[in-house]
């Protein structure tokens, strides 16, 4: 792999962004982490992953000098449509996705923040959707993303404003889950992951699937999804494994079937 590297451990697989300095996103480098994730979504040995950037920042941005080789409206639709097929995989992935983000997250590297499930953020990190600055608007479904976290008011503000928020800032807005120190950033990420690789895979897939439903659906049809999703985890092994732990009250042993 060219822009990451990829460690995995005790079920839990840490994708590190490494394109100095800013790791910016590229389109080449938004085709190999589809990669990485059609390989790690197919591997038993992951149940959840943690994104992070290495060196100064989680991403600073689009790669802008790519932009310039752009000199179509269609071809610049086709990179904002290529750009939200990777976020959307992201946000529909099968297993956890945990962003841990500290220096910048911007433009693009927002996006991509925002398409995972989890956020941790250092208290000094920087959000934002800067595209203004340029001319320019969010492609990455920013407006669409930000807007379902922050609110329509506040959405507008960063946007318009260009002015970014803060890691504690994020939290407060419902952006981010938590605040950590960037010195433990990782090692929270990691336990973090911990706690849900102990869970059943088959449970766990069941609710991510269900609450991009929340995000999407009408009420009436999310839970009827919820009912059959249900009926389907219940009789999977590791609910049967789980039901058993507890009445012998012990640590159940799940196996993602």
């Amino acid at each position: 792999m060219e822009f990451f590297k990829v460690n995995t451990e005790e079920f839990v697989a840490t994708i590190s962004i490494s394109r100095p300095p800013a790791n910016a996103l590229s389109s080449g480098l938004l085709k190999e982490l589809a990669i990485i994730l059609d390989r790690l979504e197919n591997d038993e040995s992951v149940r959840v992953i943690i994104l992070h950037g290495e060196g100064r920042f989680f991403s600073a941005g689009a790669d802008i000098k790519e932009f310039t080789t752009i000199e179509s409206e269609e071809k610049a639709t086709e990179l904002a449509l290529a750009g939200q097929q990777v976020m959307e995989r992201i946000e529909q992935f099968t297993k956890p996705i945990i962003a841990a983000i500290h220096g910048a997250a911007l433009g693009g590297g927002l996006e991509l923040a925002m398409a995972c499930h989890i956020r941790l953020v250092t208290e000094n990190a920087k959000l934002g959707l800067p595209e203004l600055q340029l001319g320019l608007i969010p492609g990455f479904a920013g407006t669409q993303r930000l807007t379902r976290y922050v609110g329509l008011a506040k959405a507008a503000e960063m946007m318009w404003t260009t002015e970014p928020i803060t890691g504690k800032e994020a939290v407060q807005w419902g952006l981010a889950n938590r605040v950590v120190s960037e010195e433990q950033l990782l090692e929270e990420a990691k336990t973090l992951a911990q706690k849900i690789a102990q869970k059943s895979p088959v449970s766990v897939s069941a609710t991510i699937e269900l609450l991009n439903a929340a995000k999407a659906t009408a009420f009436h049809e999310a839970v009827q999804q919820e009912a059959e999703l249900f009926g389907k985890v219940f009789t999977s092994e590791d609910a049967k494994e789980g039901i058993q732990a507890f009445i012998e009250k012990r640590t159940a042993q799940f196996k993602g079937k």
